[in-house]
């Protein structure tokens, strides 16, 4: 058994307020034969997590990352095709958006509209509607729900199964007694 950690994959992060942050002044720490750099942000499952639990690298990531796919696709608008866009829009775009999309409960509402400001563009695509069209309409016609309601959806269904699935014990009272 060896006393070296794998540098590459070994990361440390500090989490607190950016105050207690600012107070913590080890950038390396010793573990094993090894020497870790501290590090700001870390990636784990797809999830950019930073050192104060904002998201906001996360976000930042998810957006680029759905308006690179969004430039991507726009030769399809002119397909002879509307129907193909859906799908298209729905695997690169909607995906990203969905992604642990649990983890963004409770996030600000600046953040929350840059996911949005993904999710319009990409409706408006598939529908062929134009920028300055109301985006809620647009939205309904595709049975999409906004990037808010979608977390608040997604969470809503998990705790359904768990109650279903019987993973959470639960008490029955019985009314004789």
């Amino acid at each position: 058994m060896t006393d070296d950690l794998n540098r590459a994959k070994t990361q440390i992060m500090w989490l607190g307020t950016s105050q207690q942050l600012d107070k913590i002044t080890v950038r390396d720490v010793q573990l094993l034969s090894t020497e870790v750099t501290v590090v700001d942000s870390t990636r784990n499952l797809g999830v950019i997590i930073d050192s104060q639990l904002s998201l906001e690298a996360h976000v930042a990531a998810v957006c680029r990352s759905g308006y690179y796919q969004l430039w991507q696709l726009r030769p399809v608008k002119r397909s002879p095709s509307a129907d193909a866009a859906k799908p298209l829009v729905q695997a690169f775009i909607s995906s990203r958006l969905d992604y642990c999309n649990a983890l963004l409960y409770g996030l600000s509402d600046g953040l929350m509209r840059r996911l949005q400001s993904v999710q319009n563009p990409a409706a408006r695509l598939v529908t062929g509607a134009r920028r300055r069209d109301h985006i809620t309409p647009i939205l309904r016609q595709l049975h999409w729900l906004p990037v808010r309601q979608r977390v608040t959806f997604k969470i809503a269904v998990l705790v359904f199964q768990c109650l279903t699935q019987h993973l959470i014990p639960c008490r029955h009272t019985s009314s004789s007694k």
